[in-house]
C-alpha cells in the first residue's frame, strides 16, 4: 500500500519544522522533529554522529555563532520503505551571518511513534562538488 497522501505531507513539514526551530533557538523543541535516539551524521564535517538529542543539542551551542542564522530545505523525495519506515532526501541551504552560504543533502529515516513522525537517523552531506564530480564527457547532456 502507498504512504497517504496526509502522511507525505506530514513528514515533509516535519522536516522543514527542524530549520524553523534551529533559527528560532528553539532546541528544547526538537523531540518534535527527532527521536530521542537520534543519530545525527557529521562525519562529513569531521563530527562524527551524534546520538541522542542532548549531544544535538550541546552540538548546535557549542557552535554558537557558527550556526547559520537561516537553514531552508527544499527538494524533498519520499520513499516508503518495506518494514514500515521511510526514507526522505531533501536539499539544504544555510545562511551565514557573511551572507554566504552552503548547500547539504539531507539522508533521513522517518519513522511514525505514538506522537506522530520523527526522523531517527539523519545523515548530513556538504555538496561540494558540481555534478557530483563527473569530468567533462562523461555524463548526458541536461
Amino acid at each position: 500500500m502507498a504512504l497517504p497522501l496526509e502522511d507525505r505531507l506530514a513528514i515533509a513539514e516535519l522536516i522543514a519544522l527542524h530549520g524553523h526551530l534551529a533559527d528560532e533557538g528553539e532546541l528544547d523543541r526538537l523531540s518534535e522533529v527527532f527521536t530521542p535516539d537520534i543519530e545525527y551524521d557529521l562525519t562529513d564535517f569531521g563530527q562524527g554522529t551524534l546520538t541522542d538529542l542532548a549531544q544535538l543539542t550541546d552540538a548546535a551551542l557549542a557552535l554558537g555563532a557558527g550556526n547559520p542564522v537561516a537553514h531552508h530545505v527544499t527538494n524533498v523525495v519520499i520513499e516508503e520503505l518495506p518494514d514500515g519506515q521511510v526514507r526522505a532526501r531533501s536539499k539544504g541551504l544555510g545562511i551565514r551571518t557573511d551572507g554566504s552560504c552552503g548547500s547539504v543533502t539531507y539522508e533521513d529515516t522517518v519513522v511514525r511513534v505514538e506522537s506522530g513522525w520523527r526522523i531517527t537517523r539523519r545523515r548530513i552531506t556538504a555538496r561540494r562538488i558540481p555534478l557530483n564530480g563527473l569530468t567533462p564527457g562523461t555524463a548526458a547532456p541536461l
